[in-house]
């Protein structure tokens, strides 16, 4: 079939929104009409060229929910007419990681996905003859995706798409780390650097798990009102004192948890430095560039703090994705906030714009 999608020509330029030519979903695959679709700084930062695993041309997003259209021979835990959240990280729920509670790096088809395949090697995206590859095994930013069973939601009928589509990366992101990577517990004092879509997730996952102070630390005013509004007791803008003040609202100790959620070197020093004497945990959910190090005092481990990696929140995406939708159907997870601006995908260049400019929390793509 001929579908419109915005491809990756070329590193650093606007993508280009043109027609393509996308395969029948063979087995174990299913065709998705996409709905909605979230812009993320991943997919910013792939077109930027300073991914060095990136590669063109290929069809970008990741953050997509739509209806399934047809199911590929074996299928059977959706079918037509199905809603779907798509799954950057994919749960075959049989290799050794699904089958372990302690991760949700699925396994089963890593290796071709990191080089824009399907899991047999091949695409289903094309042009003119030209093979266009797969981007995190998604390509959402598109009228149409073919993608594994196992990296789709089959999330409740009632859940707008607009909204779930969140939770296909950034939402699920922070409020999995605070949920599941980092298991927050009642009563506790958690503090999140940035409040962007990952950290005011983090923010609404320690509430949800019944931290008693919750410090949200960022350089926006207006993302710190957002805080607010998910749970955050207290904000602080960020300046170079920032760890000091979060030690002295502690009793010099540091917070029970900390969670990075910006991607920035620094920032993740200043997490580990105002997690807990003793006990304290710093989950760091923010990616950082390629050859970047962050330098931890071995005293400060010693000490009894620990530091802990979250990848997609930790959410075995099949199983929890749709839990945590059903949480924000029961009005748990208040969402309408994070979406900021409602673009079309002929605008997708404009969701990186404003991106750039850190107007508002996220763009998402309505298909119609």
């Amino acid at each position: 079939m001929r579908m419109r999608a915005a491809v990756l020509e070329e590193f650093g330029q606007p993508l280009v929104v043109q027609e393509v030519e996308l395969a029948e979903p063979k087995a174990g695959e299913v065709l998705v009409r996409l709905e909605a679709c979230g812009v993320c700084h991943t997919d910013m930062y792939t077109a930027s060229g300073a991914d060095p695993s990136g590669y063109s041309p290929c069809v970008l997003g990741h953050e997509g929910g739509g209806i399934v259209e047809k199911v590929g021979q074996g299928v059977t835990s959706v079918a037509p007419g199905d809603k779907v959240v798509t799954l950057f990280s994919p749960q075959c729920r049989e290799c050794e990681h699904c089958l372990d509670p302690r991760t949700n790096l699925c396994m089963a088809i890593r290796a071709e996905q990191n080089l824009g395949h399907l899991p047999d090697g091949s695409t289903r995206l094309s042009r003119d003859g030209e093979e266009i590859r797969h981007f995190m095994g998604t390509s959402t930013f598109a009228e149409y995706t073919v993608m594994p069973e196992i990296a789709l939601a089959k999330i409740n009928p009632e859940a707008p798409l607009e909204h779930a589509c969140l939770f296909a990366c950034g939402l699920s992101t922070g409020l999995g780390a605070a949920m599941y990577t980092a298991k927050v517990e009642e009563g506790t004092t958690c503090v999140v650097f940035g409040a962007g879509m990952v950290g005011l997730g983090a923010v609404a996952g320690a509430r949800l798990q019944g931290a008693e102070r919750i410090i949200c630390v960022d350089l926006s005013d207006e993302r710190l009102d957002l805080a607010r509004g998910q749970g955050a007791t207290d904000v602080y803008k960020a300046d170079e004192n920032t760890v000091q003040w979060i030690l002295d609202e502690t009793g010099g100790m540091g917070a029970d948890y900390t969670f990075e959620a910006t991607g920035l070197v620094n920032v993740m020093q200043e997490a580990v430095e105002s997690a807990r004497m003793g006990w304290g945990l710093c989950t760091v959910a923010g990616v950082a560039g390629k050859g970047e190090t962050l330098d931890i005092v071995p005293r400060l481990l010693i000490t009894g703090r620990r530091v802990a990696g979250s990848s997609f929140g930790g959410v075995k995406g099949r199983d929890q994705v749709p839990e945590l939708i059903d949480r924000y159907l029961a009005g748990d997870i208040d969402v309408e906030p994070f979406l900021s601006h409602r673009i079309t995908l002929d605008e997708v260049n404009k969701g990186f714009d404003l991106m750039e400019e850190h107007n508002g929390i996220r763009s998402v793509i309505e298909f119609n």
